[in-house]
């Protein structure tokens, strides 16, 4: 990528068939879905794709079949996040190898009580930087239970040549992005924010130049974005007003069901399917999130019919 890339970069789902098994063409539709949402990248097998239920083999099944067929119509970012350096080491050759424009890491974990010491969270980045010629994103989320400091993130920044971008998803992400901005400086490539945009606006007041979502309401959300990088604020604020509701379900009663259910109603893709121990949605909640996808006439939701 030649210049800094800004905007939605929106999770894509992993589909599965009713039985479990990965649904090959249907990845193939969510992508195309997602570039019709005109997207400005793709991120594929992170959290939010059920990267945690997938095997090695349907990982690199995966990782080709998205590179092959997005064939370069928008920067794929690939998620490679492992406890081990040296998986993560061989998950960002391969995924460079094979044409992606960016990879995506959280700092190793295993629980809340297995994280190595700041020395070793640098050197697990360290070695991933070495090894390729492309950006990392650095996914900062409560979820590894790591605090990644702003002091450690700006010398990854400022050390490490693949450093460039940073996904901040917790509470206060927006103090902790304008700290992030204001100590590194132009080595902060890509801030970004994530959690499906529910504190976006705030977000880029701080200074994010876009957002990592899932593939809801992509076409959206990007509105916000674009109108606050033009300069237009109040357009954004009454975008990002119009969109709460469903950014809201989302994020606090869905999950990452929310976007295989609109894509199965929308005839994207045959099934919500989604793998043990996770469950199905409610009917409850599954009728509300369709009707706050309809008020909003996604693409999602009509793509296939």
């Amino acid at each position: 990528m030649k210049d800094a890339l800004t905007g939605i970069l929106p999770v894509a789902p992993t589909p599965f068939h009713d039985d479990g098994r990965i649904d090959e063409e249907g990845m193939r539709r969510v992508l195309d879905c997602m570039i019709d949402q005109g997207v400005d990248a793709i991120c594929i097998l992170a959290n939010y794709s059920e990267q945690f239920v997938l095997s090695d083999a349907e990982r690199a099944t995966l990782m080709r079949l998205s590179l092959e067929h997005v064939a370069g119509r928008v920067p794929v970012i690939v998620t490679i996040s492992h406890f081990y350096t040296g998986i993560v080491v061989e998950r960002a050759k391969s995924a460079e190898a094979l044409g992606a424009s960016m990879v995506m890491m959280m700092p190793p974990y295993h629980g809340v009580g297995l994280v190595p010491a700041e020395a070793g969270i640098f050197e697990h980045f360290q070695a991933v930087s070495d090894a390729i010629d492309i950006p990392i994103m650095v996914q900062d989320a409560p979820l590894s239970g790591c605090q990644l400091s702003v002091p450690l993130l700006v010398r990854m920044a400022k050390e490490l040549e693949q450093v460039q971008y940073f996904k901040m998803e917790m509470p206060f992400a927006a103090d902790k992005l304008a700290a992030l901005i204001e100590a590194g400086g132009k080595d902060i490539v890509g801030p970004f924010d994530g959690e499906e945009a529910a504190t976006l606006l705030a977000d880029l007041d701080a200074g994010a130049t876009g957002t990592m979502t899932s593939g809801l309401q992509c076409e959206q959300i990007g509105k916000i974005i674009r109108s606050y990088l033009k300069g237009d604020k109040d357009a954004a604020l009454a975008q990002w007003t119009r969109c709460l509701p469903l950014i809201n379900h989302e994020n606090r009663q869905c999950g990452l069901r929310a976007c295989k259910t609109v894509m199965k109603a929308g005839r994207v893709i045959g099934s919500d399917h989604v793998r043990h121990p996770l469950k199905p949605m409610s009917k409850r909640t599954k009728d509300r999130l369709l009707q706050l996808s309809a008020d909003l006439d996604l693409i999602a939701l009509k793509w296939g019919h």
